[in-house]
């Protein structure tokens, strides 16, 4: 624990893919005997998971749209946001101010910048974000979560440190823990989200995907899904259809205790959610959000893809267009064209899962693969990083190659 107790601001816009690692590095920051705060917005203050020390500072904060009709009125909330994060600064008195992404961030990161306070960002993705991209050249250090960050100035490299993206503690106390045992006579544990908001995409094609699997594993199935409330009776109907045991919801609370029994995992590529599965080691089948911002959850995915701890596939275009849009004999073909991509999603979905669960040695081996790209120190390292403002010079952060533990070892050929 450090000598001297010092101040720190977090700074992270509404969504749980920037809070998750906030509320995370809060919490280590709080053990070390340190004061934090939170700015966010007003969906952000609440938003699950905040620790109860942490009191959350809701700023107005604009969004800069491709619409320059909207840009003076994002520009009048973000100087608004500026203007009271100066004076929490005058009370507070910051060592540092770290920023997380998301608009609702950008109006703390200005202010430091003017009171000169130290200031770092996280990049949680593969592609640097806008906001981190807009602050990028104004910041002290750059944290980020992979080694090769698209859309970062190659220049500003001297002051990069990989630390990873921090994890929920409860979540990363199960990297010590062995993989489920698989064999070919046990239940084959699938655990199925679409992230926060859920994925009416998964909802479609994965009970008929899981319904084409050969009788071996379609009759072992035990499947756990995050479905949204609109969803829910479409799914269950399915499911029962296809005579797969499922277990629906639109939320689980004890996310971390289904994350621990599962065997495979099917869903987004948010940040979060690779830095989770690549934390306690659970393979998985991607379907990157199209039209995610600068196509990030593709690119989250490739480290783990190469590792060969994940399978990746593209959510065809024609799937994200709503054929209620349109009407006629166009409407008639949008939703002829929707349905063969649907129907095609889910055969790429049974031969992949097929791929990487065929054989229960192939899943273990895609387990190991998946934990050997967590990064299990994220959160001590990105401690370590901002506590360095205020005391000795900036420490560099160096990963060391990851060991998995007996329990996954031994379960390795």
């Amino acid at each position: 624990m450090s000598v001297v107790s010092r101040h720190y601001v977090l700074a992270a816009g509404g969504t749980g893919g920037h809070l998750i690692p906030a509320f995370a590095l809060a919490v280590e920051l709080e053990r070390r005997g340190h004061h934090v705060a939170l700015v966010t917005d007003d969906r952000g203050a609440k938003i699950p998971g905040k620790p109860d020390f942490l009191p959350a500072h809701v700023l107005p904060a604009g969004r800069m749209t491709k619409n320059p009709l909207g840009w003076w009125k994002a520009i009048r909330s973000i100087l608004q946001g500026r203007a009271m994060a100066l004076r929490l600064f005058d009370s507070f008195e910051p060592s540092c101010v770290i920023g997380f992404g998301g608009y609702p961030a950008l109006p703390a990161l200005l202010a430091a910048r003017a009171a000169k306070v130290p200031t770092v960002i996280h990049e949680q993705n593969a592609v640097l974000g806008r906001v981190n991209r807009f602050l990028a050249q104004r910041v002290d250090a750059i944290a980020t979560a992979y080694g090769d960050v698209e859309r970062l100035d190659p220049k500003l490299w001297g002051k990069v440190h990989r630390v990873g993206n921090p994890v929920r503690p409860e979540v990363l106390a199960l990297r010590g823990q062995a993989f489920p045992e698989f064999t070919e006579d046990s239940l084959f544990r699938v655990l199925v989200t679409g992230g926060s908001q859920g994925a009416s995409i998964l909802s479609e094609v994965v009970p008929d995907a899981l319904a084409m699997l050969p009788p071996a594993l379609r009759h072992r199935l035990q499947v756990t899904q995050q479905c949204r409330a609109e969803d829910l009776e479409m799914v269950r109907a399915r499911y029962a259809k296809h005579e797969i045991p499922a277990e629906l919801g639109t939320y689980f609370e004890d996310m971390q205790a289904r994350l621990a029994g599962t065997h495979l995992f099917i869903g987004r590529a948010g940040a979060s959610t690779i830095a989770e599965l690549t934390a306690v080691g659970r393979p998985a089948i991607l379907i990157p959000l199209p039209g995610a911002t600068d196509d990030h959850q593709t690119a989250n995915t490739r480290e783990i893809v190469t590792a060969g701890g994940a399978r990746a596939i593209r959510q065809p275009a024609a799937t994200v267009v709503d054929p209620d849009a349109y009407s006629g004999d166009r409407r008639n073909a949008i939703m002829s064209e929707r349905a063969d991509h649907i129907q095609k999603l889910s055969k790429d979905i049974c031969v992949q899962i097929q791929a990487i669960a065929q054989h229960p040695q192939a899943l273990a081996n895609a387990a190991h693969a998946a934990w050997n790209c967590g990064l299990p120190n994220a959160v001590s390292d990105l401690a370590d990083l901002v506590e360095s403002f205020g005391a000795e010079p900036i420490m560099d952060i160096i990963q060391v190659e990851a060991r998995a533990p007996v329990g996954v070892q031994g379960q390795l050929a």
